[in-house]
């Protein structure tokens, strides 16, 4: 089939768009300068006229939401700033995108989600679990509320959401030049309270291949692709700092956190709640590439020594 993948320059759309022309697909991406891998059509999805034509241009039979404007390095105490841009993609440009798909004839929609934005709870949230709707961090509400209407206009096409964990992999934060990784490395990540967080990894090669499964699949509503391995945030942290051969990180009170990060910041450090796969595995017959953050961040590893 032919899937237009708008968003084909980002962490997951850049993995996705050769592994879709591997198995047989024409993929062809969308992004606001027409630059990317592949054919890469030149719109911004928020200028509802441009996406039309370009759209229309790409005549797919299926769409891939892969919408977003995330800064490299987002802070934490102004995340609804940084975020303001990906809140009107999510929004906005997810209605003007299923508005081009549908007038063009796509059969099919698979969209970009969160697996990190459930209701803090003990025990792996699966997909019936409600999002973080209630007390939610001041500077998170716009980010979820525009999750929110992401999945319900994905709902209205037809479609289906895939909610992605922490998204590491090439040009991620995570990736050996990444902006997390950098700050690890100097010491510059403390642990916040007792790091409480449960962290859900998805690298971007196996969010490719989700998306890849989904595409064949008639499915609706939502699933979690995540690792098979949740992390404590403390224990991630202090790992990820023995892989690195970075300083282990200082634990910080969360009182004294919260001044430099804010409360989304303290927030991300102890009420995350982790996500279970086992709904993604049976529907899309699908399994990670990677099960580990560990075994995903140290193949990366070795690939970037090679190519040095």
């Amino acid at each position: 089939m032919r899937v237009l993948v708008a968003g084909s320059t980002g962490v997951i759309g850049a993995r996705l768009m050769p592994l879709l022309e591997a198995v047989g697909h024409e993929a062809v991406g969308l992004s606001r300068s027409g630059r990317g891998p592949g054919r890469t059509l030149a719109a911004d999805a928020l200028d509802r006229d441009a996406l039309s034509r370009a759209v229309r241009e790409a005549a797919p039979d299926a769409v891939v939401n892969l919408l977003t404007a995330i800064p490299a390095a987002p802070d934490p105490k102004h995340l609804a700033r940084d975020f303001a841009l990906t809140n009107r993609l999510r929004t906005e440009g997810t209605r003007n995108l299923y508005a081009a798909a549908s007038d063009a004839g796509a059969a099919r929609i698979v969209a970009q989600g969160l697996a990190y934005a459930y209701q803090p709870a003990d025990g792996l949230a699966d997909e019936d679990a409600p999002l973080w709707t209630e007390h939610t961090p001041k500077q998170f509400a716009p980010v979820l509320s525009a999750l929110v209407e992401l999945e319900k206009a994905t709902a209205a096409a037809g479609g289906l959401v895939l909610r992605f964990g922490h998204l590491y992999g090439p040009g991620s934060a995570y990736a050996p030049g990444g902006s997390f990784t950098a700050q690890v490395r100097a010491g510059k990540v403390p642990v916040v309270g007792g790091g409480r967080s449960v962290l859900s990894f998805t690298h971007a090669d196996d969010a490719a291949t989700a998306i890849v499964a989904a595409l064949d699949k008639d499915l609706t509503g939502a699933l979690n692709v995540v690792d098979d391995t949740p992390v404590p945030m403390a224990d991630f942290l202090t790992g990820y700092a023995r892989m690195l051969d970075a300083p282990a990180p200082r634990h910080v009170p969360a009182a004294l956190a919260r001044l430099a990060v804010g409360g989304w910041g303290v927030a991300f450090m102890n009420g995350l709640r982790g996500a279970g796969n086992a709904r993604a595995r049976l529907r899309l017959d699908w399994r990670p590439r990677h099960p580990s953050w560990v075994h995903g961040i140290e193949a990366d590893s070795a690939v970037s020594r090679d190519a040095a």
